[in-house]
């Protein structure tokens, strides 16, 4: 199963809006047979792989599996199917699939069918695996990481504006790994003006781009933005533009999420600036920060802060992480937490319209 888990970590970034899952398919013995992953949507899923490669001729032999096989007819006919014909005689799966087509009628299949399925081998490491997946089949909207640079006293940049850069070249180098681990990176308008960021993978082996979201309230983005082509949330009207972009114009950033979810993107790295953080925390749509701390002091009072908005009166009132990890990359300090229970935006659902 660790194998079958390390398979399907392949293809995290690549499988939404499906998810991610690894197959190896062993003898009487314990010997590995064949091994598989789903690689995107669309494609045959990773138990289909491995047992394609035994052109279906498996007989007694025991699958393990890190997601419960599939039983509706989707882009691809029902993985139960395939592990019937192929005579596989036992199936473990790590976990259950939740998703409402699915949710234990491809293991009551295989056991209707005399197959002996176990569940339940290295579940905690199989949800973790596809927590952004899971997070949004259970939310309706993408599982976000807020990433972002800052000094030791809290600057993301100067007060002319200067950002670059604030952490090491290591640091910059594990941001592009997240990128590709992600289904979007998202920004705001005033990153795009400020900056001009490209938003794309590089010195990643393999890697590939991300879709590139933009938080542009007032549609200020300029028509040749290196971000281009993009997603655009907007609360304008989307008919005034001419940009080359995809305009989904949305009352607030928590629905601007809910559009990203309805076309099949499970998870952000949000990589925007101070205002835009506040946005995403202030609505509640945050599920994770990733703090890179430079060993900088910055100073001024109008150097810009890493997290803008209207911030709380007390202490309180301040959002709180857990599961709370520091590492340490090059020069720099990582610091991740979860974001759980967001009072200010949980509490009374106070939505932001996007960012101006």
């Amino acid at each position: 199963m660790r194998r079958a888990l390390r398979l399907a970590a392949k293809g995290v970034g690549r499988t939404s809006p499906n998810p991610a899952v690894g197959a190896v398919v062993c003898d009487r013995r314990g010997r590995v047979l064949a091994t598989g992953w789903h690689r995107k949507a669309g494609t045959d899923h990773g138990e289909v792989v491995a047992l394609r490669k035994l052109a279906f001729r498996a007989q007694g032999s025991t699958l393990y599996v890190t997601l419960e096989p599939c039983a509706h007819h989707g882009k691809t006919p029902p993985c139960t199917d395939a592990v019937l014909r192929a005579g596989i005689g036992r199936v473990v799966v790590a976990m259950r699939d939740p998703f409402p087509l699915v949710d234990g009628r491809g293991i009551k299949i295989l056991r209707a069918a005399g197959v002996r399925v176990d569940i339940g081998l290295m579940e905690d490491e199989a949800r973790r695996l596809n927590e952004a997946w899971l997070h949004c089949l259970a939310t309706g909207r993408p599982f976000v990481t807020l990433k972002l640079a800052e000094t030791l006293d809290g600057k993301i940049a100067t007060k002319s504006g200067d950002s670059h850069w604030v952490s090491g070249p290591e640091a910059r180098a594990l941001v592009h790994q997240m990128r590709d681990r992600n289904d979007a990176v998202l920004v705001g308008a005033r990153t795009v003006i400020a900056d001009d960021p490209q938003l794309t993978t590089r010195g990643v082996r393999a890697g590939r781009d991300p879709v590139r979201v933009i938080l542009d309230g007032e549609l200020r983005t300029p028509p040749k933005a290196r971000a281009l082509p993009a997603i655009i949330l907007t609360h304008r009207n989307a008919r005034v533009s001419k940009l080359n972009a995809t305009l989904i114009r949305v009352p607030n950033v928590a629905r601007g999420m809910e559009a990203l979810a309805a076309r099949g993107i499970c998870s952000v790295l949000c990589e925007g600036g101070g205002e835009t953080a506040a946005a995403l925390l202030e609505a509640g749509c945050v599920d994770r920060v990733v703090f890179f701390i430079a060993p900088k002091i910055a100073g001024g009072r109008d150097a810009v802060a890493s997290v803008g908005g209207q911030g709380v009166r007390t202490m309180d009132q301040a959002i709180a992480l857990t599961d709370v990890r520091l590492r340490q990359v090059g020069p720099d300090v990582i610091i991740t937490g979860d974001v759980h229970g967001n009072r200010r935006g949980n509490r009374k659902n106070r939505a932001r319209r996007p960012p101006k």
